[in-house]
């Protein structure tokens, strides 16, 4: 089945939030978690494809996908069907005691996707990127039989004590909820628009290891340390993409020390930057994968990938009640039979990661150009649908009230946007965008920098 989505404009009927929308807030600011953050006023009722429509009838193009969850859009017809199939079945029977073959054939096809020759992986299900991580961190530690977690300087890995323990991008996320997880420590991230150590873009990825090397001399014993946790592509800490030589060589320094290869996929991974996983646009190969976000579409799912040679805790020593809930592994079915190709979207080519790849190709040369008009557009810079537009201060430094203000003054002319890093922009839409709604929202986008020249 496919579905096609004509482009078309955003449609506001009322000013923002209009006033169903103003009701819901109210009520959702008295009942909800105080720690919800809020940052614009939209509720959404129902969506087609890459447009939400909110209560009040405003229809808004989606630039982010619920922060690249929505891997297939809104109400894609092939996920929606396969749910409904599922949960005309069953609905749950707890995979940690019950083998499923929804869940078995979606390992399987995960799996294919990771394995070399002379390699075998396995999966674990989880509920979400978060709880991936967690299991991640048992799994090194208890495999290794070692303590110690490097990670980096702007990632993100979860909220969860031990994913904030090791995320790096904001201290709101561990202010006032110590003691967190022992035997962790942050190293910088290679940027090369923002080199760190006193490097440059061409030697950042070095210096990074070059530091790592040298904690092993003078501060942590490297034959303590489990694992080496790390985004491909950085997400929340700005949508980095790091030099060539990062990964593969980091890869090196695990491989001489004993230490663990972790990849956290959950916000680059299944097809976002045009590859199923973004390790894939280097030459690397981690011991363990995490992953979620765009994994279903939007239904809650996470998995931890590893070597089978690197998965050998006991029986019984982890598990889930709802991890790989049969109709989230339906959803996830169904999504990477469109990642894949195996059914085909209206108007996305051979496969949504093809489409992915070609749509993010097309809406990066078009952000470089606008780039030469607006000298705050500092740097633009992603694979695919995978893309930051970092704002700057005529020194270069990064300007984080301007872009606050271009991301409100989008989200008010219909382009639904999200912030990360200092100042940065993501645009992380739905892989189901064609290039004619692509077109709609670098117009809207520049209309926007055009206000703040």
């Amino acid at each position: 089945m496919t579905t096609a989505t004509k482009p078309r404009q955003p449609v506001l009927k009322t000013p923002l939030p209009g006033p169903k929308s103003a009701d819901i807030i109210a009520r959702d600011k008295q009942h909800l978690s105080t720690s919800y953050m809020r940052p614009y006023p939209f509720v959404p009722d129902h969506g087609e494809g890459v447009w939400l429509t909110d209560v009040d009838g405003n229809t808004m193009l989606d630039f982010f996908a619920g922060i690249a969850v929505s891997t297939t859009g809104h109400a894609h017809p092939h996920v929606v069907q396969a749910v409904q199939k599922q949960i005309e079945k069953f609905t749950h029977v707890c995979l940690t005691d019950y083998p499923q073959e929804i869940t078995t054939s979606l390992a399987e096809r995960l799996v294919k996707h990771v394995e070399k020759p002379g390699e075998k992986w396995r999966v674990f299900f989880s509920n979400s990127g978060a709880e991936a991580v967690e299991a991640a961190v048992k799994l090194a530690r208890n495999h290794t039989g070692r303590q110690h977690i490097i990670s980096t300087m702007g990632s993100f890995h979860g909220r969860t004590y031990g994913a904030i323990t090791l995320t790096g991008s904001k201290t709101k996320y561990k202010r006032g909820f110590g003691p967190l997880l022992p035997a962790v420590s942050h190293v910088p991230y290679p940027n090369p628009f923002r080199p760190p150590l006193g490097s440059t873009p061409e030697t950042c990825g070095q210096a990074v290891l070059e530091h790592i090397e040298s904690l092993f001399v003078g501060i942590l014993p490297a034959d303590e340390v489990a694992a080496i946790i790390v985004e491909p592509m950085q997400g929340e800490g700005g949508y980095i993409v790091p030099p060539a030589d990062f990964l593969p060589g980091l890869r090196k320094l695990c491989d001489k020390h004993g230490i663990l290869l972790i990849f956290d996929e959950v916000q680059a991974g299944m097809g976002r930057t045009g590859k199923m996983f973004s390790f894939q646009h280097f030459d690397v190969q981690p011991d363990i994968i995490t992953s979620a976000k765009g994994i279903a579409s939007g239904m809650p799912l996470g998995a931890l990938l590893a070597k089978e040679s690197v998965m050998t805790w006991p029986v019984g020593s982890h598990g889930s009640t709802y991890g790989g809930n049969p109709v989230a592994a339906a959803a996830s079915h169904a999504t990477l039979d469109l990642l894949e190709g195996k059914v085909k979207h209206d108007g996305c080519g051979e496969s949504l990661m093809h489409n992915a790849a070609e749509v993010g190709e097309y809406i990066m040369a078009e952000l470089k150009k606008m780039g030469q008009d607006f000298p705050f557009i500092g740097d633009v810079r992603g694979k695919g649908l995978f893309i930051g537009i970092e704002f700057v201060k005529p020194d270069g430094s990064p300007d984080g009230a301007l872009r606050d203000r271009a991301s409100m003054d989008m989200f008010e002319k219909g382009l639904l946007n999200l912030d990360c890093g200092e100042a940065v922009i993501r645009i992380s839409p739905p892989l189901i965008l064609t290039k004619e709604e692509a077109a709609t929202g670098l117009e809207m986008m520049r209309r926007t920098f055009e206000a703040m020249k």
